[in-house]
């Protein structure tokens, strides 16, 4: 395989692992970005720009990066409650009226970002041209009934995060929250990152799908063994993880056009892996002079909200507010890690021990919500290359 672009000198395992992923793990189309304290040290790419094409990964190349959108998202109410706008511990309704009903007046800003909301699944799944509307979406998840009472349990909002976020951010902000990103983040840091996809922009990014499967080398994956695996909770049509991931019928088309100019908060996103690892890395620290988080709202991101058994993707999981942290169902780069994982198997987080900002994006869509392991041998490859 011929990779494309630098790794400094002590980051060669990032590459190797890269490497391999295409040649041992059935990579059609990847990139993969680092940053240590706020600069970049490897910055990778290699493969196709479509998982069903023969068009090079050029090194401007963006794809869907599904669920890894949660994190940038995430940033918008931290970002609001560290200007003063938004309280994380006040009820969503003080922000959003309507959402007070059927039982969530007591429902709190960081009951939406730790997934303890209560509201995963619709009792009416919507239709995709609704699902794409994010004031219809919002509509919905604020009629919808909580199915356990807010703020005592934890389940993935697997596509309803898109539109509870989205529908506080719009509240608060009087701005949808893709154009928030855009003015507030994507502009200031020079990211190629954007939720809502502009039409001039549409020739960059390639197109995802299912790799030919290729049998991954041993200590490749992760093995989680929970008492009812996510598959076979999927295939029960009246669980929390079946209709949790069954909100929008039919399933959307990713590749869309009208998908990608929605700009789904929760699955949405379109980015380069570059941008992914930028972003982390203003999240620790400057990056040219920009830096997003305070300390403080650094500290909050990453402070555990909710652990345990999770009601939606059966294995244990850990939250923060609005990030995944570093557990076995997404094993990171330290204990104090925080990011996302997509569905399918990108990546992007950060170390605030280690000063690491990585980011992963591929167009092979394998099975899974988390631990990929593609992305995996870049964690380990990553933590190899700091000793």
């Amino acid at each position: 395989m011929d990779v494309q672009g630098t790794a400094d000198p002590g980051w060669e395992p990032v590459r190797d692992a890269f490497t391999r992923n295409f040649d041992q793990r059935g990579e059609r189309g990847a990139a993969v970005a680092v940053y240590r304290d706020g600069r970049k040290v490897v910055d990778l790419w290699a493969g196709t720009r479509d998982v069903d094409g023969s068009a090079p990964w050029a090194v401007d190349t963006a794809q869907v990066v599904r669920s890894v959108t949660k994190g940038v998202a995430a940033a918008v109410p931290l970002l609001l409650h560290q200007r003063g706008q938004l309280d994380l511990d006040a009820p969503v309704g003080t922000y959003w009226p309507e959402f007070k009903a059927s039982g969530k007046e007591r429902t709190l800003v960081r009951h939406l970002l730790s997934h303890r909301a209560g509201v995963p699944v619709l009792d009416t799944p919507l239709s995709l041209e609704a699902a794409l509307d994010l004031e219809a979406g919002a509509a919905a998840v604020a009629a919808q009934p909580p199915v356990w009472e807010p703020g005592t349990d934890h389940g993935y909002h697997a596509h309803t995060y898109s539109w509870l976020l989205a529908g506080l951010v719009r509240r608060v902000t009087g701005r949808p929250i893709g154009r928030w990103i855009a003015e507030e983040m994507a502009r200031p840091l020079g990211l190629d990152l954007w939720l809502g996809l502009p039409a001039e922009e549409a020739h960059r990014v390639g197109r995802t799908g299912a790799p030919a499967e290729r049998e991954a080398p041993s200590g490749g994956s992760l093995v989680l063994r929970p008492k009812r695996s996510v598959a076979e909770a999927y295939a029960d049509e009246a669980s929390l993880t079946r209709r949790a991931f069954a909100v929008i019928a039919p399933q959307p088309d990713e590749n869309a056009p009208s998908y990608r100019a929605a700009g789904l908060p929760g699955s949405g996103g379109i980015a380069t892996a570059r941008a992914l690892a930028r972003f982390y890395a203003s999240l620790l620290g400057p990056v040219d002079g920009h830096r997003l988080f305070a300390p403080a709202t650094l500290a909050l991101a990453r402070t555990e909200e909710s652990a345990g058994p999770d009601r939606v993707l059966v294995v244990d999981t850990r939250f923060g507010l609005g990030y995944m942290l570093h557990g076995p169902a997404s094993p990171l780069l330290s204990p104090g890690s925080f990011g996302h994982p997509g569905r399918g198997g990108s990546l992007a987080f950060a170390d605030p021990e280690s000063g690491i900002a990585l980011g992963y994006v591929t167009n092979g869509m394998r099975k899974g919500v988390t631990a990929d392991p593609r992305a995996q041998a870049l964690v380990r490859a990553a933590r190899k290359a700091i000793g």
